[in-house]
């Protein structure tokens, strides 16, 4: 998709065919509209094709009066699980001529230049990418507080009950700002090319905003490790938990399979098609009294060592701070 838009009377418009000092937007373009702008601008094919490879990194790049940016873009996708947060590289070219920017999907930041909430003006692409690095930055920021709200909101409902797709929604949160903090991290170093640009250098507006552009990015930064480190302990806490109740589960189903052990253990004893003492077995008559006998050995067995174990297991338990102290005094 191609538009063409150009600033008249101070007011972004969007404008049928390509004009000088225009800005075009290519959004998932073909091959053919590649090539139209290429004739039209230009600018030299292999830059404009640079956004369209989502591995590509965050760089600049000045050639033959071509100055192009590429930057990490945050982006919201819609799935079948819910909501996924990524990245995108998306390319900002500018000339003598015009503007130019490439990028798989449309972009919000460049929505908000076309509705009008971010004034920009296509005869100064300098501002324009100024303008393009503030909001992104922002984007940042805004999209790391709903996956704080969303961490929340998940940790709320595992606290009731333990369920797989919470956790399972939680990774992919803790995946979202690895691409985030690798994102910011790679625009960060980008954005230090802007420091030594003469265009920069020599307007005060130019300097003022491309500051908010890095006090913003740093913020966004220390949003993003803090989140990070957050959710990481989050999920090891909730990883000891998990181990705890299977190890809890194992213990139980132990101690069950030890006391049913024991009367298993004597009847099969006297099940022995052998000779036993007191005439039992297979070549004595038990008399009903020692049928009840046994049973009762069997059962007296089977409460001591249940007892028995319980106690030992309650020597083991991990106790709290409070429950320490309160023993000691007891003691």
């Amino acid at each position: 998709m191609v538009k063409f838009y150009k600033t008249e009377d101070f007011r972004l418009h969007q404008i049928d065919e390509f004009e000088p000092r225009c800005w075009v937007e290519l959004v998932n373009p073909t091959d053919e509209e590649v090539e139209t702008v290429r004739e039209l601008s230009g600018m030299p094919e292999e830059m404009l094709k640079a956004a369209l490879d989502e591995e590509e990194s965050a760089r600049a790049e000045v050639s033959d009066g071509v100055t192009m940016y590429v930057l990490d873009s945050p982006m919201l996708v819609d799935t079948e699980e819910g909501d996924a947060y990524s990245t995108i590289p998306v390319a900002v070219l500018y000339s003598g001529k015009c503007i130019v920017t490439v990028s798989l999907n449309s972009n919000p930041v460049f929505l908000g230049f076309q509705s009008g909430r971010t004034r920009v003006s296509t005869h100064k692409p300098v501002g324009f990418l100024l303008a393009f690095m503030f909001e992104n930055v922002k984007r940042f920021s805004s999209l790391l507080k709903q996956i704080d709200k969303k961490s929340l909101r998940l940790q709320a409902e595992l606290h009731k009950s333990m369920r797989n797709q919470e956790l399972i929604e939680l990774l992919e949160l803790q995946n979202s700002l690895v691409y985030f903090s690798t994102a910011l991290s790679a625009n960060s170093s980008v954005h230090g090319r802007m420091a030594r640009a003469e265009s920069v250098q020599g307007n005060a507006d130019y300097q003022d905003l491309y500051e908010d552009v890095l006090i913003e990015t740093r913020q966004a930064v220390e949003m993003c490790s803090i989140y990070r480190d957050i959710l990481k302990t989050t999920m090891d806490a909730f990883s000891s938990v998990i181990s705890n109740n299977v190890n809890d589960v194992v213990k139980r189903l132990t101690i069950i399979t030890i006391l049913v052990a024991i009367p298993t253990l004597i009847a099969g004893l006297l099940g022995m098609n052998v000779d036993l003492p007191f005439g039992w077995g297979v070549h004595g008559d038990m008399a009903a009294w020692e049928f009840w006998v046994i049973l009762g050995v069997s059962v007296l067995l089977t409460v001591v060592c249940s007892l028995w174990l319980v106690k030992m297991t309650a020597s083991v338990r991990i106790r709290t701070p409070k429950q320490v102290k309160k023993k000691r005094r007891k003691g």
